[in-house]
């Protein structure tokens, strides 16, 4: 410890130690040096005083709790100065009175004022000594030692304990305040030994244990929603804050609260939706609905749909059309090309540098992994069970659902507490016609809405919808440059390695072949690792029936047919095709995949198709809309084109099935186990009839 000797200068201090050794130094070195230490001055307030600030001593007051204390520091000042206002500059109408008069000695003014007031002279002095030292906030009374945490008096070590139990069943169905209060009791006993711990009566308890439900729900909320705020972490809440468009891409799927018609069997069937939203400016860029699951090509069919945007429909109003934007840096137009029609996007075009999605599998599967690899797309997953960390699209299912979902027929609501009597009975929507309803809700109405999640810090009262924050994005971060490939869609697509041998390529027992082969038959692949000698096949699992090979001299896709595809009329799925050979498998000991999917179609055609795996796998046949628009593909044939519908509508029947396999049906028919189709088409008249109500 040293000593201030002097100040040489105004700017310098000469310093004595205990040896009276003589040292200089600069008064910033002196009060910002880690060597220094300031003792405050205790005479006012410092940072570490354990009372309140005197704005807040105030602040709590009544009127007249504050009106008490304002008078009674009156009382002080005209004691202590002669005047209730404590200066003679402001002096009353009967000031100095002649017992304040500030000539006289202080004790007598002391004695004066106990005898006006009825209190004793040590209050008197009390009240001075805190008017000195806090001011008129050093004369609020003190209420008590309550804790001012609501708990009154309770010991720390039974407020531990409750908290510890209550914890406890974050995972467990909620419990009731009195088996809580009596483990907490028990426990206490067992760690602390009996009558150690003090227990609380049971309304005391109770009261507490009101106070302890803001720490740790457990009694009033859902267990559902307990669980949520368990997982909330203890610190600050991190945010990730997206500075352009296509800067963060968020991408979900949530179980769609309404139901909706299977047109193959006329039951209602539960369906999902995907979707993709860019965080910056809210804006939806992909929609998918999908019937009962969502598998990996959707996630992807979504993707896609963020580079290319879907068309609007024809009945949509003028203003959901975007502007044409993402027009490459050099292009060149005919001119006769500019006065014709142009198909308008329906959302904007987006380049997404990064895709949030959470752990599901179809977001992390290999297919969109590699899919956002080969676009140099990062993905950041969400942490596990934290919606919040996707939070503008959660967000979002709950404005639907309030906003669209919940005045169609067949909404069920979002739990089993808010579904009606038998809401499937009024499900009359087909899933591409429920699809083609959000798409058009999203475009004409939530686009075009101030959203007010949406702000901009130097206009913070400015309304802003999507399409407003995407102009702004536009405008703040410039040129957004969009791939232009028409080839684009290979991408998405799912890639099988491959060897191709002289009768062409063969995909799950499947052999496809093309012109386009016959440069490379026979030939091993320049590829190596694991792929070493294979070459890359996409496929689409919605349409088995074709395949695209892009071959290594011209770098040009081709279409590789299925050798059996000329006798379909329709996509042929993945698991469509095995569950039909898993059909033929049971009842013919030699079964090939042509009269596999005959008798799949032929028992799609007779309604047979009642279980929910059969439903799916029809459902998703009948799509009317394909998942990449691949360059050149065939329009998929509408939902009255399925061999069901076409005979329920009396529509002109499919093509006559190959003979062999029209011999194989007829002969399983007059077997005593299979069903009567003379009494199956007298049941499909129900569906005749219900079809003609939802026409009508």
């Amino acid at each position: 410890m040293v000593e201030i000797f002097a100040l040489p200068t105004g700017m310098e201090v000469l310093l004595k130690d205990g040896r009276d050794r003589l040292q200089r130094m600069s008064v910033r070195e002196l009060m910002t040096s880690g060597r220094a230490q300031v003792i405050p001055n205790r005479t006012g307030p410092v940072a570490d005083d354990p009372g309140d600030l005197a704005t807040v001593m105030l602040a709590t007051l009544s009127k007249a709790e504050k009106a008490e204390v304002l008078e009674r520091a009156s009382h002080v000042r005209e004691m202590l100065f002669g005047y209730r206002s404590g200066t003679p500059e402001l002096p009353g109408a009967d000031e100095p009175r002649p017992q304040y008069s500030p000539d006289l000695p202080l004790a007598r003014r002391y004695a004066a004022k106990a005898s006006e007031l009825g209190i004793g002279v040590r209050t008197l002095e009390r009240w001075a000594m805190r008017y000195h030292a806090d001011g008129e906030a050093g004369l609020v009374l003190q209420k008590g030692s309550s804790r001012t945490d609501g708990l009154g008096r309770a010991d720390p070590r039974w407020v531990e304990t409750a908290l510890e139990v209550m914890a406890e069943y974050t995972e467990e169905s909620q419990p009731s305040v009195k088996i809580v209060i009596e483990r907490v009791r028990i426990r206490l006993e067992a760690r602390f030994g009996a009558d150690v711990v003090k227990v609380p009566k049971r309304t005391t308890a109770y009261r507490w244990m009101e106070e302890l439900e803001r720490r740790q729900p457990t009694f009033r909320l859902s267990t559902k929603r307990n669980r949520d705020i368990a997982s909330r972490p203890g610190g600050v809440y991190g945010k990730l804050r997206p500075t352009r468009p296509g800067e963060y891409l968020l991408m979900d799927t949530t179980r769609l609260d309404v139901f909706a018609l299977d047109p193959g069997t006329l039951q209602w069937m539960q369906a999902e939706l995907t979707v993709a939203m860019d965080w910056y400016t809210r804006c939806i860029t992909g929609i998918r609905v999908t019937p009962v699951s969502t598998k990996a090509v959707d996630a992807a069919a979504v993707l896609f749909q963020t580079y290319r945007p879907q068309p609007i429909g024809p009945s949509w109003p003028e203003g959901a059309a975007w502007p044409d934007h993402g027009i490459p840096r050099t292009v060149l137009v005919d001119k006769a090309a500019v006065d014709g029609p142009l198909a308008a996007a329906a959302g904007p075009a987006m380049v997404p540098e990064t895709l949030v999605v959470d752990h599901g599998k179809i977001f992390l599967s290999e297919h969109l992994l590699s899919v956002c690899r080969r676009l140099g797309i990062s993905v950041q997953p969400a942490r596990l069970r934290t919606g919040r960390d996707k939070g503008p699209i959660e967000r979002f299912f709950k404005t639907l659902r309030e906003d669209l979902l919940q005045v169609l027929p067949g909404y069920k609501g979002p739990d089993i507490h808010t579904r009606g009597v038998n809401p499937e009975k009024d499900a009359f929507l087909f899933h591409h016609e429920l699809e083609a309803m959000i798409r058009e809700w999203v475009a004409v109405d939530y686009h075009r809405r101030p959203h007010g999640g949406l702000l901009d810090p130097h206009l913070p009262k400015f309304p802003l919808s999507p399409v407003k924050m995407f102009e702004h994005g536009i405008a703040r971060a410039g040129y957004i440059e969009v791939p232009r490939d028409s080839n684009l869609a290979y991408e998405f697509l799912e890639i099988n390695w491959r060897t191709i041998q002289h009768y062409g390529i063969e995909i799950d027992s499947r052999r496809y072949n093309g012109d386009a082969l016959d440069i490379c038959r026979d030939v091993t692949s320049s590829h190596g690792g694991r792929a070493k000698g294979r070459w890359p096949i996409c496929t689409d699992p919605d349409d088995v029936t074709r395949a695209y090979f892009r071959d290594p001299v011209e770098h040009r896709w081709h279409t590789l047919w299925w050798e059996h595809a000329p006798d379909l009329k329709m996509p042929l799925s993945d698991e469509a095709l095995k569950f039909a050979r898993q059909l033929a498998a049971k009842r013919y000991t030699y079964p090939n995949d042509k009269l596999a999917v005959g008798l799949l179609l032929e028992r799609w055609s007779l309604g047979l198709g009642n279980s929910l795996s059969e439903r799916r796998m029809a459902l998703r046949l009948s799509r009317e809309q394909l998942g990449e628009g691949l360059p050149g593909a065939e329009t998929e044939p509408s939902v009255a084109t399925l061999p069901s519908v076409s005979r329920i509508l009396s529509l002109p029947k499919e093509p006559a099935m190959d003979e062999a396999v029209q011999c194989a049906t007829d002969t399983e028919a007059s077997d005593d186990d299979d069903i009567d189709l003379e009494d199956l088409n007298e049941e499909l008249g129900f569906y005749a009839t219900a079809l003609k109500d939802v026409d009508d």
